[in-house]
């Protein structure tokens, strides 16, 4: 924005963003005096719009996805006659987040390999040039949402493709079609771009509360989520993971533990069918607590479920240590005659 002329200040500034560029846009417009609107997909988290709000920026919430969002913002450049800051395809934008290359290697000048994410690809682009130019030996991997690899697609097609759109909390990196600048740097210098689903991504924000005490969103996971669950093998190696956003929902945030829970064995929903016959209840609770496991919630079944007339199907949901503490529960209750199938 320093490089815009005095004419083009006065215009104004206009950015499609799914959360950390517009919030960027809008606190630097508000430092140096120029009006922002920043236009977000309808889905957007809460606290994003509300971050750019709070710097002073005019919000537009419009369609779907990062990409019905940018269509709306082109409009609205066109007819009002604001100058548009590209989220990522624009040569300022990369050599400014290429930057972040520079601070890992003052900081960290061992580094061996560095863990990107992925979204329109103006960070793992700029933080390529960065990084090949200082230390070519350097491996630098881009980590994508499964559901949305929009630079995935674009590296295998050979150019920038548009992919389906799917829901993600990696939402921040959910963009459908890539820059033509960015998927040409990235096809050049980028190692390797892989993915990562949605339960591999809600474990890692839990990991990153539970271990670093840290607060990220989905779209900044991807990385600890790659390395976590395998997809990057870097053993022995000094790597940089990059955690490219904390700006994520406290009701999002909530659920995301739950289902970080769940993927590590943490809870587990436990379904039995038994007799309808007083004290089958008892035999269960009692089986539970001698694994020393807690029981969460209990529901019963008896008209819409598997279960034959004369037995009702019961859902335990239990908190428990891991894998081999639900195999122990499995077990007690085995003890018992009941046989207990691990639905989640």
């Amino acid at each position: 924005m320093l490089l815009l002329s005095p004419e083009e200040r006065g215009r104004g500034v206009i950015a499609a963003s799914a959360g950390n560029h517009g919030r960027a846009v809008a606190y630097h417009a508000r430092r140096l005096g120029i009006a922002a609107t920043i236009v977000m997909p309808e889905n957007s988290p809460l606290i994003k719009v509300q971050n750019c709000r709070a710097a002073g920026a005019r919000v537009i919430l419009h369609g779907a996805s990062f990409d019905e969002a940018t269509e709306r913002a082109c409009a609205v450049c066109a007819h009002e006659g604001t100058v548009y800051l590209h989220a990522f395809d624009d040569p300022a934008v990369i050599a400014g987040q290429g930057t972040c290359a520079l601070e890992i290697l003052e900081q960290f000048p061992e580094v061996e390999c560095a863990v990107v994410p992925v979204g329109g690809g103006g960070l793992i682009a700029g933080m390529a040039v960065a990084l090949k130019a200082a230390r070519p030996s350097v491996r630098i991997i881009g980590v994508q949402c499964e559901g949305v690899p929009g630079m995935a697609a674009a590296l295998a097609q050979g150019g920038p493709v548009t992919v389906a759109p799917q829901r993600t909390i990696a939402d921040g990196i959910a963009v459908r079609h890539v820059g033509a600048a960015t998927h040409a740097i990235v096809a050049g210098l980028v190692d390797e771009v892989v993915t990562v689903n949605e339960a591999e991504i809600a474990n890692a924000i839990l990991l990153m509360l539970e271990s670093e005490k840290t607060v990220v969103e989905g779209a900044g996971a991807v990385g600890v989520a790659a390395l976590h669950n395998g997809r990057v093998r870097a053993e022995g190696r000094h790597v940089a993971v990059v955690l490219s956003g904390g700006n994520i929902d406290e009701n999002i945030l909530s659920r995301v533990i739950d289902r970080g829970l769940v993927k590590d064995g943490r809870q587990a929903k436990l379904r039995v069918i038994v007799p309808d016959h007083p004290g089958q209840l008892s035999r269960i609770l009692d089986s539970v607590a001698a694994a020393r496991a807690n029981i969460l919630d209990i529901s019963h079944s008896r008209a819409f479920s598997p279960a034959q007339v004369g037995e009702t199907l019961i859902d335990i949901v239990v908190e428990t240590r891991g894998p081999e503490h639900i195999a122990d529960i499995q077990g007690k209750l085995l003890e018992q005659g009941i046989r207990a199938e691990r639905v989640f």
